[in-house]
């Protein structure tokens, strides 16, 4: 071919498909040049691998099993986390009706047993019988999906995706990350090399629901999206809202994305050269014990140091009084004529508000202003929790608006801090609050208002 003809034929073709012309290329050459000097033959390992990613990395059949798998494994994490839940709520409510003996044996003053056991004790110990049971089965299923060696598939998938809307390839990895920790996934955006798209990651990351928010999605989405079955298919009606609200979240993410990289962060996206390593027997037994022990303990630990002060500071609102109403609900009262705009209320904004350092508190949270109690609240069993949202008027309506609020709102306070040791900027932090808050405004709002126009509540 002439240099006349090569020219034509690369003015023909896009940047992207030049990009990938030339890779091709040289991955042919190298090909040919290996065969020409070496001589081998392909393993059994090797013809496995290949007729696996056929399968798996086709653009016809890739996409429909990644979704299958992330169903497969949010019905394990959801239909395997009720008992031990349920068993860890009661062990932990034993411990504290012995503590409360223990303040009354001491004639401990009512404020101290307030602060300790029915702010701190209550709101830490809600945090770990919620997130300890689905990360003790999430992490360690996840992880066995990465050893397997099938999250660099979900890469090379994601990345035509993220070509299209100006992002990076990896950035599927770091969101990935994000299902357990958005703060540890605002860290692991360190892997993608150019800043601009490292910039896109860190600032859509929040949009992928973390480990603080599934008791929130997994709850609602059981209490009133399948509140009309039972056993196992309540698990799998649950499991396919849940699938719904996080494809919600993708599609967020590609959309905020698409209009950063072509305003704030306009660039081109860097090509993304990806070596598909083999598929491996899993190491089930090490696996599960290390992303048991130090990924669900880490996230753990992280959760309890902010959930704990957090607890203390709502028992506090709650229980100072100025005149008759006590300083929680004087904020309530404000906040609740912008919460019903948005199909919520002024207890769900506050709980939201008061949330901010941990996600995992803010149903407790709001069942504690609900009750008036001025504790963080545990309830007996899901009916008695399901009456307690109707009688505050709560319908499918005002559970969607919650989810999605809790998918789209702005990051944790440990996430934000992270997003500002990651940027040395206060200007890319406030908009890492920004742009999620705003979303969070605009999606309850518009389908509250269109459900109220159409008159199909």
């Amino acid at each position: 071919m002439s240099i006349q003809e090569l020219y034509t034929e690369a003015q023909s073709l896009s940047t992207a498909k030049l990009r990938d012309e030339i890779v091709q290329q040289l991955y042919t050459k190298s090909r040919q040049l290996c065969n020409e000097g070496i001589s081998y033959s392909k393993t059994k390992q090797d013809t496995r691998t290949e007729k696996l990613d056929h399968i798996l990395t086709s653009p016809i059949f890739g996409f429909p099993i990644m979704i299958t798998m992330l169903g497969v494994l949010f019905y394990l994490t959801i239909a395997g986390a009720n008992l031990p839940s349920s068993m860890l709520a009661e062990l932990f409510g034993f411990i504290e009706g012995k503590l409360t003996s223990l303040f009354q044996a001491i004639h401990a003053p009512n404020w101290i047993h307030g602060i300790l056991v029915l702010g701190l004790y209550r709101g830490t110990t809600w945090v770990v019988s919620v997130m300890l049971p689905p990360m003790a089965i999430f992490f360690p299923a996840f992880a066995l999906l990465e050893n397997y060696g099938y999250l660099p598939r979900v890469a090379f998938n994601m990345d035509r995706l993220f070509k299209r809307v100006g992002a990076h390839g990896k950035q599927s990895l770091t969101m990935a990350m994000g299902f357990g920790c958005n703060a540890a996934a605002v860290i692991s955006t360190r892997i993608i090399e150019s800043p601009r798209e490292r910039m896109l990651a860190i600032l859509t990351n929040n949009f992928v629901p973390c480990n603080g928010r599934w008791g929130t999605l997994i709850l609602f989405a059981s209490l009133f999206m399948a509140a009309n079955f039972t056993g196992g298919i309540k698990s799998l009606i649950t499991t396919g809202v849940i699938v719904g609200i996080v494809l919600f979240g993708i599609i967020v993410t590609f959309f905020v994305s698409w209009v950063l990289s072509k305003t704030a962060l306009k660039g081109v996206p860097t090509h993304y050269t990806l070596e598909l390593p083999p598929y491996r027997k899993p190491k089930i037994l090490d696996t599960v014990i290390r992303s048991s022990l130090t990924k669900s303990w880490s996230v753990l630990v992280r959760a309890v140091k902010v959930a704990a002060p957090a607890a203390i500071l709502t028992w506090v609102f709650a229980n100072i009084y100025i005149g008759d109403t006590s300083i929680l609900m004087y904020a309530v009262h404000f906040l609740d004529p912008f919460g019903k705009l948005l199909g919520l209320d002024g207890f769900i904004m506050m709980a939201f508000i008061l949330g901010l350092p941990a996600n995992e508190i803010v149903v407790p949270i709001l069942l504690m202003g609900y009750l008036s109690t001025g504790s963080l609240t545990e309830v007996d069993n899901l009916a008695d929790l399901k009456q307690i949202f109707l009688d505050q008027g709560w319908t499918w309506l005002t559970a969607l608006n919650m989810m999605l609020f809790s998918l789209l709102h702005y990051p944790c306070g440990t996430t934000l801090l992270n997003i500002y040791k990651e940027t040395k900027s206060k200007k890319w932090t406030f908009l890492a609050f920004l742009i999620p808050t705003v979303i969070a405004i605009i999606v309850p709002l518009v389908i509250t208002q269109t459900v109220k126009f159409l008159d199909i509540l």
